[in-house]
């Protein structure tokens, strides 16, 4: 049995999405795309880079977490000016210290982390999960949402076949078109 286009099983998979909108919740499925095609641009949902992703995701967005809850304990303490030094200080620290992991096996994706973390900001700022601008509900729905992208990447290569490009689909008239331009 031939598998169906890739294009129609993403498709299926993205309209999925349509139904956890629904939800009342208030799911971020726009972070699960933000994985599904970080997945992919990491070549693919084997499982060694679904081992490498998932952990660097969940990483990333608890570093947001870490900064958002910094940012509010610095906001009672400080403002004007030194709320801006206090939010600089520790982004800077917890960014640094968030790529520093990168050498620790298991979380060396940094991209992984960078998803990972702008999902949980946008999460968190966008208002959504089921309450609205809370660090801690924003970061268990967006490391939920997620880790669905590498299992939609896999669901997508899996059960579909990628097309072939029209370069490598006519090689006699690809042939016969640089033949002319000589």
């Amino acid at each position: 049995m031939k598998k169906p286009p890739h294009a129609v099983v993403a498709s299926l998979l993205a309209v999925t999405t349509v139904l956890m909108v629904q939800l009342p919740w208030h799911l971020p499925v726009w972070a699960i795309f933000v994985s599904w095609a970080g997945t992919f641009a990491m070549g693919g949902p084997t499982i060694a880079n679904m081992k490498r992703i998932w952990p660097t995701l969940a990483f990333g967005s608890f570093t947001g977490f870490l900064v958002v809850t910094c940012f509010g304990i610095a906001s009672k303490n400080f403002s004007g000016t030194n709320l801006v030094i206090a939010e600089m200080i520790i982004l800077f620290i917890l960014n640094t210290a968030m790529i520093m992991m990168a050498r620790v096996p298991g979380l060396s994706f940094v991209p992984g982390m960078f998803f990972g973390f702008a999902s949980f900001f946008a999460t968190m700022f966008g208002g959504f999960g089921p309450t609205p601008k809370d660090p801690l509900s924003a970061l268990g729905v967006v490391i939920v949402m997620n880790a669905l992208g590498p299992i939609y990447a896999w669901i997508t290569a899996n059960f579909s076949h990628r097309h072939v490009p029209l370069e490598n689909t006519f090689p006699a008239a690809k042939q016969q078109q640089v033949q002319q331009k000589v």
